[in-house]
């Protein structure tokens, strides 16, 4: 399905992902972002229409926490904003439909996360179905690797295979000045079996930031739009012993929604924090080996919780601005084992 509206991706910009930056505060460490996106296209504060940003309260410890991140932004003339508790890629969802409307011409999106000052693994169980599995207390490497190994004994994957997908990702990522791992990783010792600390992404810090706009408007803040041809995310159960955890239907059906198979990509930026999460992802999505997967390293080189997913949008579009990508694939996930899956389709003008 067409949008109603051509809307396009015109500007991202990202901290540089940290294992911990305790001397900054969230409001810190994303107004150098935003600054970053406002002056590549030119904008101020004021002349943005609408405002939404993706966070979660859970890792700050505290309940509406993104208030105050609104401080970086200037809330004050009043702004029409928004927020997801959710990665930032849900954000854009909500920014794109709200300039679907007509309502605005320009939105700015935004995500952030610390994870540093706790227990990541801990706190991502408390997204699990609290009758049953969150009293257990399964943090979400276990459940990873549950799912790894279903792939390994459904014989689609091995060890060596994952082992390839890390290298493969931190390798690419030499060239990204803005991962947090970089180059050769070991794959080092079992976190949880069959995984190693290398299948597994680094705990860190970080913000990301977009900015979209609509029509002749995106023409005249970019000289490559990235537009988004299609954009689409599905659920799946809530329960994991009723799923089948080497596949993921909801990222092929929101993969088909956006139109991610009427025509080739030649790239895609997959949110897969797990080397068998791509295993999964690239079959679910058709991917074959002409494609270029995660060229920025993807969230196995950088992985602020949510804001990883929100960054797979980002590294697209540049690459689409830069003329390295025709049309390019973004994906995101959220909850235990790819649960919640979104895909975006991005184009550049015909050159």
């Amino acid at each position: 399905m067409r949008p109603i509206r051509d809307i396009a991706v015109v500007a991202f910009g990202q901290t540089e992902h940290r294992r911990t930056s305790d001397e900054l505060s969230e409001v810190e460490m994303l107004i150098p972002v935003l600054h970053d996106v406002l002056d590549r296209t030119g904008l101020q504060t004021s002349d943005i229409g609408f405002t939404c940003s993706g966070s979660s309260d859970y890792l700050a410890g505290r309940a509406f926490s993104f208030t105050m991140a609104l401080d970086g932004v200037g809330a004050w003339p009043p702004i029409s904003e928004s927020h997801v508790e959710m990665d930032g890629a849900w954000a854009l969802y909500e920014a794109w439909t709200k300039l679907l409307t007509g309502d605005a011409d320009t939105a700015l999106v935004y995500a952030y996360g610390k994870s540093s000052p706790g227990s990541v693994r801990d706190v991502l169980t408390r997204q699990l179905d609290p009758y049953y599995l969150a009293p257990l207390w399964p943090d979400s490497v276990a459940l990873a690797a549950l799912q790894a190994q279903a792939l390994i004994d459904a014989g689609e994957t091995d060890e060596l295979a994952l082992a390839s997908v890390a290298a493969r990702s931190r390798t690419s990522a030499t060239a990204n000045s803005h991962a947090q791992l970089r180059g050769s990783v070991p794959q080092g010792d079992y976190l949880v079996r069959p995984l190693r600390t290398g299948d597994c992404p680094p705990v860190g810090d970080g913000a990301a930031a977009v900015i979209l706009a609509a029509g002749d408007r995106a023409r005249d803040l970019c000289e490559r739009p990235a537009w988004i041809r299609g954009i689409d995310h599905r659920v799946e159960a809530h329960s994991l012993g009723v799923r089948d955890l080497t596949d993921s239907p909801s990222t092929r059906l929101a993969a088909e929604r956006a139109g991610a198979f009427e025509q080739p990509v030649d790239t895609a930026e997959l949110h897969a924090p797990f080397t068998s999460q791509e295993v999964i992802l690239r079959k679910a999505l058709r991917l074959d080996d002409s494609v270029r997967v995660n060229p920025s390293g993807g969230a196995l080189a950088a992985n602020p919780v949510m804001a990883a997913g929100l960054i797979r949008i980002g590294e697209a579009a540049a690459r689409v601005h830069r003329g390295e990508s025709d049309r390019a694939l973004a994906h995101a996930t959220s909850g235990p084992c790819l649960q919640q899956n979104l895909v975006a389709v991005l184009e550049g003008d015909a050159r």
